[in-house]
């Protein structure tokens, strides 16, 4: 008994010991975010003169959301929700573009993501409360509506955001995320959504997937990002590093993969009519997504436009963002009434 005992005593000294060396390794990394975040910044302004980012900290209801925030004071409001696992900087490439047309551009690390909050447990990553932070953060710029984009997971909180809120949108963008509605109708059709989805269901595993994607967090975003699109520099090592650099915040990983586990604490199908014009951007080799997703859609958002961009895999905004930028300012400036 005593040697059983002692037995396990050392393997759980090794393991904490593993635990807490793999911790310190990704705080080293983690310390590097503000002078990266600086870094990015002053080149956005370097190479856009009078674009004017800069980023700032804005309590919403007690959640704290790095945003940041370029383009004149007065203008209409853009507000652009990153995806997984990217943050704001997943969105410099169009930033610049909605500025120079008049936008005040807001970019938010969504909850759990980069320098944002991170609150402990699943159900803070439930839809209901990161719409609630979309509409805190439009009210707390004194501000009553915006234009809203997403891309992925940034996505579909714009879709919920626009059926929950709907007197608050504008316009509508969406970047290869599909309407929950459509994703429900494609997982129960067949098996080619379902074996897209796969990491969905490893996400649902309590704290192995975090332990795996941190292990080497550069590695993690190299082959997210850079491994993984079709146009080469899509994302270049600066900004891969910076990815890299967000996931190693203390509980970041954990937080972002939280998202996926509190699906199973709200109803899949929720996001219902969508009034706002909408315009859905689809780069059409998505990995992780079927071209289907993006068919039959008017029952539920009756002003739609499609884009599709042939060339373009699941960071359709990094890898063809002169085409995005384009059909973006195309859609923001045609009249698009409503129903």
């Amino acid at each position: 008994m005593a040697k059983s005992k002692t037995s396990w005593l050392i393997k759980f000294g090794i393991l904490a010991s593993a635990v807490y060396l793999h911790n310190q390794r990704l705080a080293k990394l983690a310390r590097k975010t503000d002078a990266l975040t600086a870094q990015a910044v002053d080149e956005l302004n370097r190479k856009n003169p009078g674009l004017n980012a800069a980023c700032r900290f804005i309590d919403v209801d007690g959640v704290i959301l790095h945003t940041l925030i370029a383009g004149p004071e007065d203008g209409p409001l853009a507000l652009l929700l990153h995806g997984f696992p990217e943050h704001w900087v997943s969105w410099r490439k169009q930033i610049p573009a909605l500025a120079q047309a008049g936008y005040r551009v807001i970019v938010p690390d969504q909850r759990g993501y980069n320098r944002s909050s991170k609150p402990w447990g699943i159900r803070p990553y439930r839809l209901d409360a990161l719409t609630q932070d979309v509409a805190g953060l439009i009210e707390k710029l004194g501000r009553e509506t915006a234009v809203i984009v997403g891309h992925d997971w940034g996505g579909g909180v714009a879709w919920q955001f626009a059926a929950d809120y709907p007197q608050m949108v504008e316009k509508l963008i969406i970047m290869n995320a599909p309407h929950p509605k459509a994703m429900g109708r494609e997982l129960r059709k067949g098996w080619e959504q379902r074996r897209k989805s796969w990491y969905m269901l490893f996400f649902q595993l309590p704290l192995l997937p975090e332990f795996l994607l941190t292990l080497d967090p550069r590695q993690t975003a190299r082959r997210s990002f850079q491994e993984m699109t079709i146009q080469p520099g899509a994302f270049s090592d600066d900004e891969v590093e910076m990815m890299a650099v967000a996931m190693s915040q203390p509980r970041a990983m954990t937080s972002m993969i939280n998202w996926y586990r509190a699906i199973r604490h709200q109803p899949v199908n929720k996001a219902n009519y969508i009034p706002a014009p909408t315009l859905l951007i689809w780069g059409e080799q998505d990995f992780a997504l079927s071209k289907a997703l993006t068919e039959d859609l008017t029952k539920w958002v009756p002003n739609l436009q499609r884009h599709y961009v042939p060339n373009s895999n699941h960071w359709v905004q990094n890898e063809a963002p002169q085409e995005v930028n384009k059909a973006m300012l195309t859609f923001l400036k045609r009249p698009f009434p409503t129903t």
